[in-house]
């Protein structure tokens, strides 16, 4: 149950947190948190029964501090106006915390996709997108959106095809759009990115010893508990990636339901068995818990909530056992809530910096469509050419001899894929230590999240401040 507060009103409470333990002038903090764009589109597809019918769908762009905006579109049935601004702030701050030269934004369609067909979907997209051409809400420069809930890589061909026929001859159109399939300018890596960026946040969290022994815990992942909340894209790979890596994934929650083993479920045989029956439920080697909900208050380490927004309120805060939540989906924790679990002495790592590899991909996707070069495209064989006159030179000094397998394993130079994952890699640790440097200086006053809105907010400020439109 919620706090019957909305979503756009939870983050703001996070931003005025924030802005509190700042200097800057009040008017630039105003214009900081406040939604500088928002468009609503009605627009009539045709079903394929024929019958005619009237969608509604929202753009938001909630700051223009750096072009282009960033932000996915969203397909469902609980879209509206107030979760697209919540959402666009949100990634307006996530972009600053992980130095990605974004503003943010947001989009929705307000239908439920499971009940319309393929064909019905793609007339939706295409309108959609001719309507944000129209309105200047799509564009390389201007505004690039990516998948959400609901969307994926398929819808993204689709925005991107429709902008490219708009704009004929228009050299980085396929720019205008990221988490496309690789093969329509895509990149490599991007599928598991928001994932990944949740195991490379955590793990980043769980090495400073410092923080794990007010907690009670050893430093590392490995052998620690986890249970995560949503088995989409997001709660699938990172799942996958802390079971990987040492990690019990003791409990997996769906809509229809939660399973649990105490001893560690198989993540690939989880996603099989889902693959084959549509459901979690009844898989091999777990048992059944009765919701989604009763997975938030197990016994774990880490707890990851990968689904949709306020699943942590103030009635369920007090039940919580994790010592870690990483917040792996945007708002999962609201404010009331989140001063709950503060006082509890719980480890929040917030939804502005975890789940911020997404975007951090889409960057580099927006880089590469840009550049017109894949990554690793220039310098892979001068890598591996480089790496074999090494290893020569390392049996000419000595008696080591290698096999032509082994050179083949050590020489291996950089491809996309590689070079995608050090990059995000390389951006979630920095911006984590970035976050916690902030939270050093300002001397127990702040929790993590709100020195990532510090941090994001000072950078923000900066930006305004360069372009003189305050001092």
């Amino acid at each position: 149950m919620a706090d019957h507060v909305s979503f756009i009103e939870q983050v703001n409470r996070f931003f005025e947190k924030a802005a509190a333990l700042t200097d800057h002038d009040p008017s630039l903090l105003a214009q900081i948190k406040e939604c500088n764009f928002v468009c609503r589109f009605s627009f009539p597809i045709e079903r394929d029964s024929g019958e005619i019918e009237v969608i509604h769908a929202w753009r938001a762009e909630h700051s223009n501090h750096k072009l282009p905006t960033k932000g996915g579109i969203r397909f469902s049935p609980e879209v509206n106006e107030d979760e697209v601004c919540a959402l666009a702030s949100l990634m307006t701050h996530k972009c600053a915390i992980v130095n990605v030269p974004f503003g943010g934004a947001k989009g929705g369609v307000k239908i439920d996709r499971r009940q319309y067909s393929n064909r019905e979907l793609e007339r939706i997209t295409r309108r959609l997108t001719f309507e944000l051409y129209r309105k200047n809400f799509i564009g390389p420069g201007c505004d690039v959106p990516a998948p959400d809930f609901g969307t994926g890589a398929r819808e993204m061909s689709w925005i991107a095809d429709t902008y490219q026929s708009l704009n004929n001859g228009e050299v980085n159109a396929l720019a205008c759009v990221t988490g496309k399939p690789v093969e329509l300018g895509g990149i490599r890596g991007r599928t598991e990115a928001t994932g990944l960026g949740v195991f490379y946040g955590l793990r980043e969290a769980c090495a400073i010893a410092e923080d794990m022994k007010c907690l009670g815990m050893e430093t590392g992942v490995e052998g620690k508990t986890i249970v995560i909340q949503g088995f989409g894209n997001v709660g699938f790979h990172a799942a996958k990636f802390f079971h990987e890596h040492g990690a019990k994934v003791v409990a997996i929650a769906e809509y229809d339901g939660t399973i649990v083993n105490p001893e560690g479920l198989d993540i690939e045989a989880v996603d099989a068995h889902r693959k084959e029956t549509g459901s979690i439920q009844n898989c091999p080697g777990s048992q059944p818990l009765a919701s989604s909900e009763s997975a938030l208050e197990l016994e774990c380490d880490i707890l990851i909530p990968a689904a949709l927004e306020n699943v942590i309120t103030k009635e369920n805060a007090s039940r919580i056992k994790a010592k870690i939540i990483g917040e792996a989906a945007n708002g999962p924790t609201t404010a009331e809530a989140d001063e709950i679990l503060h006082k509890k002495g719980v480890l929040i790592v917030p939804d502005a910096y975890l789940n911020a590899g997404g975007v951090t991909v889409s960057y580099f996707e927006w880089l590469k469509d840009l550049s017109h070069v894949r990554f690793g495209r220039l310098e892979k064989r001068f890598e591996e050419f480089s790496y074999r006159r090494l290893l020569s030179a390392v049996e000419g000094a000595t008696e080591k001899r290698f096999t032509e397998e082994m050179l083949k394993v050590l020489s291996k130079g950089a491809e996309e894929h590689d070079l995608v994952r050090s990059g995000l890699e390389e951006t979630m640790a920095t911006s984590y230590q970035e976050v916690r440097e902030t939270m050093k200086l300002l001397d127990g006053k702040a929790d993590l999240r709100t020195s990532a809105f510090v941090t994001s907010i000072n950078k923000i400020a900066l930006c305004y401040g360069d372009m003189g439109i305050f001092p």
